[in-house]
């Protein structure tokens, strides 16, 4: 079977499988994920196994030592992955809530219904977490899921898929509704992103290079996160204390995170004293600080600034910093320079908190609060299949309501149309 037809199959017995899930009660997707759960932590031991031969390869091959770690299951990670799946079976499900009903003059009533999306292809990187983490996601939101990992981690997510699609044939489910690409073969994406008959929605996890390809060679819609460019904004009315201790934390707590702060603005009325007290606590905790003409003027050790670090996503322990005048000289920079991911502003000023919630249109905005904070689970959400910073279908992280769209629902008593 050539990788066309592999795909193919796949994605037909996805959509078949899709129909049996869409109509599952609540009850049989929690015990689902209960059980997946359960069944994770006893095969503990053979995931462990099966990852021993992703890392080796991973090492042989020279794979950074972060992306070793990112790569790496233990018996904590893999428990992990069973909590999160009990974490998704005890949130509200969104299948079927009514959203709003309303009354025609003609009598017939009119509403919008929640269902899941059909079939859901996933296309991760690394981590193979991801692959237990997407599948409770769109089980509980009742679609079926195609989970494509990298080459590096084939090991871990095949051993994976086995063990949640057993649970699936245990309690007589379909198990096509939960698969796991098994070929290590970059067409199978290409394939994948072809098939817009059986396949409703492709999600891409992991750097700007993957998704740009995904985002180019797809048929079918996709949820786009290109990179993090988050800023943090020190207005003149801020509590310098609060505005140091929220900085350090966006940028430190874990650097190598797309919400992480990439660069700092900071009120000129303010910058004389707080740029040199948050350049301190930022140099202890080993950040590589650079600032434009106007910050290197109070520290001259700043590292210039170009135009290109205003643009950058660093993913590492180095910031940006820039001097403006006010805060519609810190918008314009936000506007210029951002992802659409995350902004704060940090201020004691009530009305500029508000213009900023207003007029900055990231997919999460904040107020004296960290960037760290924009993440599925922080919000609320229980758990994030990825974080979208495109405006259709969905903006920001995404969680199970995300999975799902709305249909017209009319309720009459033999109504019909003059």
């Amino acid at each position: 079977m050539s990788i066309r037809e592999e795909m193919g199959a796949l994605a037909t017995a996805a959509r078949q499988a899709s129909r049996q899930m869409a109509n599952l009660s609540s009850e049989i997707k929690n015990e689902l994920l209960l059980k997946m759960a359960d069944a994770l932590e006893s095969g503990s031991e053979q995931l462990q196994i099966e990852n021993q031969k992703d890392l080796c390869l991973a090492r042989d091959n020279g794979m950074a030592a972060a992306m070793v770690d990112r790569l790496t299951l233990t018996a904590e990670t893999i428990s992990g992955m069973a909590d999160g799946l009990r974490e998704v079976a005890a949130l509200p499900d969104p299948v079927g809530e009514i959203t709003g009903m309303w009354l025609r003059p003609n009598g017939i009533r009119v509403g919008r219904q929640r269902i899941p999306l059909g079939v859901i292809g996933i296309i991760y990187e690394s981590r193979p977490n991801v692959t237990a983490d997407a599948a409770g996601l769109c089980l509980k939101s009742g679609n079926a899921v195609i989970l494509r990992g990298g080459s590096e981690a084939i090991h871990s997510n095949r051993a994976i898929g086995r063990v949640l699609q057993q649970v699936l044939q245990a309690l007589q489910l379909p198990q096509a509704a939960l698969q796991v690409v098994t070929t290590s073969d970059r067409d199978a994406v290409t394939e994948l992103l072809r098939l817009e008959d059986y396949i409703d929605l492709i999600i891409p996890r992991g750097g700007e290079g993957l998704i740009r390809f995904v985002a180019e060679n797809s048929r079918i819609p996709v949820i786009k996160h290109y990179k993090g460019v988050c800023h943090t904004y020190v207005d003149a009315h801020a509590d310098l204390q609060m505005a140091e201790d929220i900085c350090l934390n966006a940028k430190v707590q874990r650097p190598g995170v797309c919400n992480a702060m990439e660069t700092l603005l900071i009120h000129r009325d303010v910058a004389a004293e707080f740029l040199p007290q948050i350049v301190n606590s930022m140099g202890k905790a080993g950040v590589e600080l650079r600032g434009c003409v106007a910050a290197r003027k109070i520290l001259a050790d700043l590292i210039p600034a170009t135009e290109e670090d205003w643009a950058a996503e660093y993913l590492d322990l180095t910031l940006a910093i820039r001097i403006v005048d006010s805060y519609e000289q810190a918008r314009e920079h936000i506007e210029t320079y951002g992802s659409l991911h995350t902004e704060v502003v940090v201020t004691n000023d009530y009305q500029l908190s508000q213009r900023f919630l207003s007029e900055i249109n990231s997919s999460v905005v904040m107020v004296n609060a960290s960037s760290r904070f924009s993440d599925g689970n922080q919000l609320g959400l229980g758990a994030e299949i990825g974080i979208s910073t495109t405006k259709l279908h969905s903006f920001g992280p995404m969680g199970l309501e995300d999975l799902t769209t709305r249909k017209f629902i009319v309720l009459g008593d033999g109504q019909v149309r003059a």
